[in-house]
């Protein structure tokens, strides 16, 4: 029968103990990752394409998955609630339409293309078209106003115009 010495088992079970820390500090790190609410966002490609289509109702004007400011009383929520139906396996439409209906049209990144708001699909197009045309005619009408002056100086004067002022002049001085 070997016999162990007890300061050895000291050292192994403080080995052992040490071990164990360095183990359970990463565990506990993960753990504390996997609950914040951060670390639940975004967990699949589909929730980061659809979080892309809607925009965070905090004033920022930003994609939902870009929204950045610290203590975001919105995104967080917005993106497990994006999460969790996706994990249910909603259909993309009905995802996005139920985000219409709780936060209104403006949480869409791009207003659908139909109905009056085709108009904002359009106007950027048709706008600096219909500018163009107008800036245009308004060249156009005002070189055809313009009156071109001739070449030699003052323009040519009849002979039967230049008598009728001679003997209006004539007639003024002997007066």
């Amino acid at each position: 029968m070997i016999r162990s010495h007890p300061q050895s088992n000291r050292q192994l079970r403080a080995g052992d103990a040490c071990s164990a820390r360095l183990l359970l500090v990463p565990l506990l790190f993960a753990a504390f990752l996997s609950f914040s609410p951060s670390a639940l966002a975004q967990q699949t490609a589909r929730a980061k394409e659809l979080g892309g289509k809607l925009l965070c109702v905090c004033g920022c004007s930003q994609i939902l998955t870009a929204c950045n400011h610290v203590g975001c009383p919105y995104s967080h929520a917005m993106l497990k609630e994006l999460d969790e139906r996706v994990a249910r396996g909603e259909s993309d439409s009905l995802i996005l339409q139920s985000f219409v209906q709780e936060y209104g049209p403006t949480v869409l990144a791009e207003p659908p293309a139909r109905g009056f708001d085709w108009i904002a699909w359009i106007m950027p197009i048709i706008a600096p078209l219909i500018a163009l045309f107008v800036v245009w005619q308004v060249v156009r009408r005002w070189r055809a106003r313009a009156i071109p002056a001739v070449a030699g100086g003052a323009p040519g004067v009849s002979p039967e115009l230049l008598s009728r002022a001679r003997n209006a002049i004539d007639k003024d001085l002997d007066a």
